[in-house]
């Protein structure tokens, strides 16, 4: 692996072109602790370790493009929240971030719940001896051999998303001699701070029974009257990546107000509110993410005075982090490959990997940092777009962010804040083969999803 320098590309220019990015750090090799996962440092020689083993060790090992997890640091999230909102209340991590059987053992072993989505989902959960009671099963679409599958596990809740579901979940839970905790997901028209794909509470977009116009309430009312159903709770997710809890403040106030609609009509208090997940974690220097302490407290004021204002008892409260646990705690290590300077504008740096192992820049408009971990560099800033290998012109990891100058070919370059969606929206386009990840805890480093090779890809391939 080259560590040679390299003829420098355009420095940090006088006047440097439209973009959204950051002025370059006064120490392009300080490691903001705000984006990389906490074990994360310098050893004596400038390379970057984690868990004790540096980056080279591990691109040597294991090869690159590679998702590096910090198992410590994940279990130490993971105990804050279940920490944070106590023995009252239920932290359920949403598997959708990133799901593997390792982690499941992890958040079982943590004390978490787990929030599944799919039948794959439902699988990798119980094949890691996850207690389906403390699985919470979501989607819009479920199969009717999604359903029978999760409630002859018996999984702890089912969420309801539609009219329809309703009535199917009732079905599946009667002809099987059960009775199917659930709750019904609503839609409370509040507009997240977030971007337009995922902002979830607004009424123009495909998730939960809206609460405008009496939907939810007729929601409430049909489902209380089956048998098959025992109706637990409400359901309430407003968005992702989101720093401002007004939001849920809003949230909550029409959450309470439809329970209390519920009491007075049909006099039954129902004893659980889920307000979801969506807090936003730091991918760059310029996010301030809360703590999980502070949303606790947080959330559980705005419920609690809610519920006194509507004489209401407070119900018990789930919250959904998955991005929150997952998404700091990992990085993705590439090699460089090609650089090319643009004169006046930026340096194209070219690494192993790209939009199939992170689509969210192209499709979110997503930012992350980016460093350079093999060595440290005094080379003065130059401004670089991070690009994979794709034949795709949106093919972007980092937009624009400043890397040295003497950036050369061989070098492993990192993006910290990548364990969540990244991995989980991974895809094999150009038939390029998805990374692997691996869990690096007290100087030891394992596989816990490993690398697909080619001979994966022509197994499926059955023309």
């Amino acid at each position: 692996m080259s560590r040679s320098a390299h003829p420098a590309g355009p420095r940090h220019a006088d006047v440097l072109p439209e973009g959204h990015y950051s002025a370059p750090a006064d120490d392009l090799n300080a490691l903001d602790p705000k984006v990389w996962a906490r074990t994360v440092g310098r050893d004596a020689d400038g390379v970057v370790t984690v868990g004790g083993i540096t980056v080279t060790q591990l691109a040597e090992e294991y090869g690159t493009p590679a998702y590096i997890l910090d198992e410590a640091d994940f279990r130490e999230r993971a105990r804050a929240w279940r920490t944070a909102f106590g023995a009252d209340a239920d932290v359920f991590y949403a598997g959708k971030a990133f799901l593997s059987r390792a982690v499941v053992r992890w958040l079982h072993e943590e004390g978490l719940n787990l929030d599944v989505c799919s039948g794959g989902e439902l699988a990798t959960a119980l094949s890691a001896g996850m207690p389906a009671e403390r699985i919470a099963f979501h989607g819009n679409n479920k199969s009717p051999e999604e359903i029978e599958r999760a409630v002859r596990a018996g999984v702890g809740r089912i969420v309801l998303d539609s009219f329809q579901e309703i009535v199917r979940v009732a079905h599946v839970a009667e002809s099987l001699g059960q009775r199917q905790r659930v709750q019904i997901r609503i839609t409370v028209g509040v507009e997240a701070h977030t971007h337009e794909f995922i902002a979830t509470a607004h009424e123009d977009q495909k998730f939960g029974i809206p609460l405008a116009g009496g939907q939810a309430a007729e929601a409430v009312r049909r489902a209380l009257k089956l048998d098959g159903l025992e109706v637990i709770g409400i359901h309430s997710h407003i968005g992702s990546q989101i720093f401002d809890m007004s939001g849920f403040e809003v949230a909550a106030h029409r959450v309470v107000g439809l329970l209390k609609d519920i009491r007075d009509e049909h006099g039954v208090e129902l004893p659980e509110i889920d307000l979801g997940g969506g807090l936003g974690i730091a991918y760059t220097s310029d996010d301030d993410p809360r703590e999980p302490h502070e949303i606790a407290k947080a959330l559980t004021e705005i419920v609690t005075r809610e519920c006194e204002a509507a004489r209401l008892a407070t119900p018990r409260i789930s919250v959904e982090p998955g991005r929150a646990i997952v998404g700091p705690t990992a990085f993705t290590l590439y090699e460089v490959g090609t650089i090319k300077p643009l004169d006046g504008l930026r340096t194209y740096v070219s690494v192993d990997g790209g939009m199939s192992d992170n689509i969210r820049t192209a499709l979110y408009d997503a930012e992350y940092s980016v460093a350079l971990v093999s060595r440290t560099s005094n080379a003065e800033p130059m401004l670089v777009r991070v690009v994979g290998k794709h034949c795709e012109s949106g093919d972007i990891v980092v937009k624009d962010a400043f890397l040295p100058g003497d950036l050369a070919p061989g070098d492993l370059v990192a993006v910290p804040a990548t364990g969540a969606y990244c991995r989980s929206m991974a895809s094999n386009y150009n038939h390029v083969l998805r990374p692997p990840v691996v869990s690096v805890r007290d100087g030891a480093a394992r596989v816990v999803v490993r690398r697909e090779t080619e001979e994966d890809l022509l197994r499926l391939d059955v023309g």
